[in-house]
């Protein structure tokens, strides 16, 4: 494998941090917003800064000929489903557990480009896939017992990790000529209108204005991680190869559990102080080379 660029490296850190650290926010909105129309929301702000983005760029929005049926595909496993399934999750466990089985894509990217496109893994990038498994094993063995209680919860927090997996495979293996910004605006184009007609159907009109702390945390939501933070995903799949860059999403739960502990005061376990060390170890492997001979 060779060996990752530091310009890589340092988005990659940027997109861990932002992504991870967005999980205390999302708990702030939804304390007052039904999870649909907080996803709508997050949605509908991604989609104007991406255009004013764009506009900005002087970036075309034009779809390639040819591209559309993936594009939808690739909207509906990375953004749609991903968004409904973990919102059907967190219906029956904690947000928190469900966001840990969420983050299970890098295995099902090791398992899909194994099975189903033949991709060999080195030993190294096997090892850095198991203690990246175990440290996902130990954020999740304290809530066992929660799984157990709801099966439902456990199938659709694993079934967005499959889907987002899917979906990487599709962005990575589909040529997008020209398209920059504009390949994540029209997957969130795509998934906008059905989230925001089942927030009407089953949330209902909101009865009052949220209030600015709840207000923050959507936009935000909206504006850095979906909309910069997927965009510069989408960026580093064509990059990197699938199991790696999939892999750098292990560090996302983990910046979570940190960001809960500093801003939430939630207690820091001695199995998630393992799961940290674990992840930085699987994160190394993956990341920087071996020595050649």
């Amino acid at each position: 494998m060779s060996r990752v660029s530091p310009r890589v490296l340092a988005l990659l850190a940027l997109l861990t941090f932002v992504w991870g650290t967005n999980w205390p926010l999302f708990k702030i909105a939804l304390d007052e917003l039904p999870v649909l129309t907080f996803r709508a929301g997050v949605l509908s702000t991604a989609a104007i800064v991406l255009t004013l983005l764009l506009l900005a760029r002087g970036e075309s929005f034009a779809v390639p000929k040819g591209k559309w049926p993936a594009l939808v595909a690739a909207s509906a496993m990375n953004l749609f489903i991903w968004n409904i399934a973990t919102s059907l999750a967190v219906l029956y466990i904690p947000s928190g557990h469900a966001s840990v089985l969420a983050y299970t894509m890098p295995l099902w990217v090791a398992l899909i480009g194994f099975v189903v496109f033949g991709q060999k893994l080195t030993g190294r990038l096997l090892a850095a896939i198991l203690i990246g498994a175990a440290a996902v094993l130990a954020l999740m063995l304290p809530n066992f017992a929660s799984y157990a209680n709801a099966p439902a919860g456990l199938f659709w927090g694993l079934f967005a990790g499959f889907c987002w997996a899917v979906g990487t495979f599709v962005v990575k293996r589909t040529s997008w000529p020209g398209m920059g910004l504009s390949l994540t605006f029209w997957q969130v184009m795509i998934s906008l209108p059905p989230i925001l007609l089942g927030a009407l159907l089953f949330d209902g009109v909101p009865r009052h204005w949220p209030s600015a702390a709840a207000l923050a945390a959507t936009v935000y939501t909206g504006a850095i991680p979906m909309a910069l933070g997927t965009a510069s995903w989408f960026a580093l799949v064509k990059i990197l190869p699938a199991q790696v860059a999939g892999l750098s999403s292990i560090a996302i739960p983990i910046v979570a559990i940190a960001s809960g502990v500093l801003a939430l005061g939630e207690p820091l376990s001695a199995l998630q102080a393992a799961a940290i060390a674990s992840t930085v170890v699987a994160l190394w492997l993956a990341l920087v080379p071996g020595k050649t001979r």
